[in-house]
Order: C-alpha cells, then structure tokens, then sequence
C-alpha cells in the first residue's frame, strides 16, 4: 500500500473549514463525510464548496444541470 502524502495533499485540499482535523488525510476525510451523506470538499467547485452543502443530492443536482 502507498503511503499517504498529508503534506502534497494539504496543498491540494480546497476545504475551507480551516479547524478541520482531517485536512490532507484524504480516507478519513472521505469516512466522516459519507458517515454524514455528504461528500469532501474535493468533490465540489469552490464556489458550492464555500455554501457547506456537501449532500450527496446537492452533488447529483449539479452534475444532473450541466
């Protein structure tokens, strides 16, 4: 198994939730989201990330209206 890059991924991270613990621990980022029905910040643009609606729906909707 490779080895998790925290710092490369720090870099990439456009979460702006700036307590967060999981920033650059991509699997545990991704465990709590979906816990929650929600989804990364990654997976959003940065603009919809801004707004914290992560929901899963909110994701479908916009790849649903392109």
């Amino acid at each position: 198994m490779k080895k998790c890059n925290i710092e490369l991924n720090r870099l990439k991270c456009n979460c702006t939730y700036e307590p967060c613990s999981r920033k650059g621990i991509c699997c545990e980022c991704l465990r709590y989201h979906l816990e929650s029905e929600e989804l990364p910040a990654c997976f959003f643009t940065p603009e919809i990330e801004k707004t914290y609606d992560r929901s899963i729906k909110k994701f479908i909707d916009l790849y649903n209206n392109k």
